[in-house]
């Protein structure tokens, strides 16, 4: 029985796991309820030569998912737009809720300065992506994944709470103390982020039925129905979901806090977030998901170590060639070790899984680089617009073309772009996508220190014009070229770095193997810690320009180290499941035997 057979009716021993022990709806493998073209062969090499290959269609419970990750990245997205002005604006005269209704007027409340608030926005941003790597761990092996979605839903519903505090009229009076209130509030809402990101994607994707290529006929025509494609769609449409929920709670919350204050932009999105444990307590019963596997990853590091005797050497080459060559995994196989260690109850399948999902890890080592360039829209991207012709917009409004370009090219590249390079048999593979999502970043880049070259030359104030009370004579939707560019950048890099992370992480460690994934964006934000030096007048062309070359050299090398993994991508995706799924799920499985042999 592979792994990812839906786990059915699961109840806990006492002791034995520490998955909610919730009945969930019983899955017959044999009936297909949401494919009217029903089950079918697996394809010949014949057949994968020369059929068309399309994705699957995706059930509809994904989409309860994709609603519950919609209303969280609604309050994540809503909350954090504001904190650029909330930490680096003045209190506007006459204000005591840091609102400014005028056409020109600028919202703000602690004003602590460009470098101050750049500095906040990376602090949250790396803190929120490195709890993941917590979130995915205790998902894996204590709690399960629903487990830890319901616990870190309530932590960051206590996070939410502390912010509406911060911003409260009677606390921003003492810009010192909000301050405080507001670090304690995001480390608490960072920590319920980091137990939710690496887990409800890989739910959302446990839902479907198949992980095999099947060969059906529709319409008269054979096709190969690939569970790739079905992947690479579902995170695509997931990714849709998480965009229309930013761009909702970005513009409301830009207008709350311009025509009210702070304290309404941190409690809607507060309010929105209530909606996450709502719907997934009233679908919980129809989900499919498994209980903790406890022992596996121990295993997989054991597995690591064992593999690496003998092969470290004080020569780096001969290290790197040791630990590249095939035998560095062949060797450790159970079914070539001949005294074999008691944690050694894996398949030769798993060995294979953990080398793949390795692999997956080395390949995200990159991505630092790329969001380095992200996020430069969250902090610095915000202040250049406030330094621009507003003509009445917001200045923290105009990064919605980055969540709106990103809703609008989604269905055209899925839709279009995707299935004409299909049939024209262009491979556009996962990791040709990722290197595309590094140049077109630096694109965007360039963009960005164009506008701001033109910010200094035309502005009053020459390179000093974030203390100009004259903005630059140019409207503020030059910058609308950076924003469009990240997005098309993020849908090549990240939405194929979540497909990567499910399709290359062994079935039961796929929560780390996330988490991994989120914390290379807090990789990011700590090296951006680094750049908060330049991200002031008169060097912020210069920020932008080296975050450019930085984010081009990172697509060079990227592509230089993992070109031959690409012409691996087929065979990785079609390697054996493997029967191993830990002490936790082995009881479950037990007592699912045990139970049928009852009734």
């Amino acid at each position: 029985m592979a792994y990812n057979d839906p786990a059915e009716g699961f109840d806990a021993p006492k002791g034995d796991s520490k998955e909610i022990a919730i009945p969930v709806k019983k899955v017959d493998l044999t009936e297909v309820d949401h494919y009217i073209d029903g089950d079918g062969p697996e394809p010949t090499e014949q057949e994968l030569d020369t059929l068309r290959r399309i994705p699957d269609r995706i059930p509809w419970i994904c989409f309860t998912i994709a609603f519950v990750e919609l209303c969280e990245r609604f309050a994540y997205y809503g909350t954090t737009i504001v904190l650029t002005n909330f930490v680096q604006q003045p209190l506007p005269v006459g204000s005591t809720t840091g609102n400014d209704p005028r056409s020109d007027g600028q919202p703000g409340a602690l004003g602590k300065g460009q470098r101050a608030s750049q500095g906040m926005v990376l602090f949250n941003k790396m803190w929120s992506y490195f709890a993941p790597l917590f979130g995915g761990y205790l998902a894996d092996t204590k709690w399960g994944k629903m487990r830890t979605i319901q616990y870190s839903i309530a932590l960051a519903m206590f996070g939410h709470i502390i912010l509406i505090i911060s911003a409260l009229p009677p606390v921003i009076k003492n810009p010192d103390g909000a301050m405080g209130c507001l670090a304690v509030g995001l480390v608490v809402f960072g920590a319920g982020v980091g137990g939710f990101k690496p887990n409800i994607s890989p739910l959302m994707v446990e839902q479907l039925k198949y992980s095999k290529m099947r060969v059906v006929e529709r319409q008269g025509e054979k096709i190969i129905l690939d569970p790739a494609l079905t992947t690479q769609r579902i995170f695509m449409y997931f990714y849709l979901c998480i965009n229309i929920g930013s761009i909702v709670g970005q513009v409301t919350m830009v207008y709350a806090e311009r025509y009210v204050g702070f304290w309404l932009s941190y409690t809607l999105p507060t309010i929105m977030f209530c909606f996450c444990p709502l719907v997934l307590g009233v679908f919980h019963k129809r989900y499919t998901h498994y209980p903790p596997t406890e022992s596996v990853l121990g295993n997989a590091v054991k597995l690591i170590k064992f593999a690496c005797k003998g092969k470290i050497s004080w020569n780096p080459r001969r290290t790197v060639r040791n630990l590249g060559a095939p035998a560095f995994w062949n060797d450790v196989k159970p079914s070539n070790v001949a005294n074999k260690p008691k944690w050694m109850t894996f398949d030769d399948a798993w060995v294979e899984q953990v080398s793949r999902g390795t692999k997956a890890c080395l390949v995200f080592a990159y991505y630092p680089l790329f969001w380095l360039a992200y996020n430069q829209i969250d902090g610095n991207l915000t202040s250049q617009a406030a330094t621009l012709e507003l003509n009445g917009v917001p200045n923290d409004l105009i990064n919605n073309l980055n969540p709106l370009g990103i809703v609008i090219m989604i269905p055209i590249l899925d839709l279009g772009v995707y299935p004409l390079l299909r049939f024209l048999k262009i491979r556009f593979s996962p990791l040709r996508r990722m290197a595309a999502g590094f140049f077109i970043a630096t694109c965007a880049m360039i963009w960005a220190a164009v506008v701001q070259h033109f910010i200094y030359t035309k502005g009053a104030c020459g390179k000093y014009m974030n203390t100009c009370p004259t903005p630059a004579p140019i409207n503020v939707w030059v910058q609308a070229g950076a924003y469009v560019l990240v997005g098309l950048s993020e849908i090549m890099a990240s939405i194929t770095g979540l497909e990567y992370s499910y399709t290359k992480a062994p079935a039961n460690m796929r929560g780390l193997v996330f988490g991994f994934y989120h914390f290379t964006s807090a990789v990011s934000a700590a090296l951006g810690q680094a750049f908060v030096s330049v991200s002031e007048d008169p060097l912020l062309v210069w920020n932008y320009t080296i975050v450019a070359i930085i984010a081009f050299c990172g697509g060079v090398v990227f592509w230089l180290t993992f070109r031959g993994l690409d012409k691996k991508e087929e065979q990785m995706n079609m390697i054996k499941e493997s029967e191993y799924r830990g002490r936790a799920r082995e009881i479950h499985d037990a007592k699912v035997i045990d139970d049928e042999m009852r009734a």
